[in-house]
């Protein structure tokens, strides 16, 4: 397999693992929003003069405690994520590069290629004369 071809498949994965970072990445962003809203729900909840939270205090002052550590955790998640994505993006431009690179190189190589064959011709022809 040729080089560039490898490129060209390695540039696909590398494009392919970005994308299931930033997925990931947006999928943690939204559980941690998911959790802060579980949150102010429940304290909205114990602020409330007709709800049951006056009876089990302690039940819905863990159950915020709870929410918020799950907020920060999928925080702390999500900002791995985005390191993770920075770097995947970083490897998919210098496999991006290389392969650029690859590809001007085959270019020029068969254009040269191209003139010299038409350069042989030509001097055949002459000679032929």
């Amino acid at each position: 397999m040729e080089r560039r071809q490898r490129l060209a498949k390695l540039l696909t994965l590398q494009r392919h693992v970005e994308e299931l970072h930033k997925a990931r990445h947006a999928a943690f962003l939204k559980e941690a929003a998911s959790a802060q809203n579980e949150a102010v729900e429940m304290a909205a909840r114990l602020q409330a003069t007709d709800s049951l939270a006056s009876l089990f205090p302690d039940l819905y002052h863990r159950r915020i405690a709870q929410a918020l550590i799950r907020q920060t955790d999928y925080e702390e998640k999500a900002a791995q994520e985005a390191r993770k994505v920075a770097a995947a993006n970083a490897r998919a431009n210098v496999v991006e590069r290389n392969y650029r690179d690859v590809m001007r190189k085959h270019e020029r190589s068969a254009e040269e290629k191209a003139l010299l064959e038409l350069v042989e011709q030509r001097l055949k022809y002459e000679s032929s004369e």
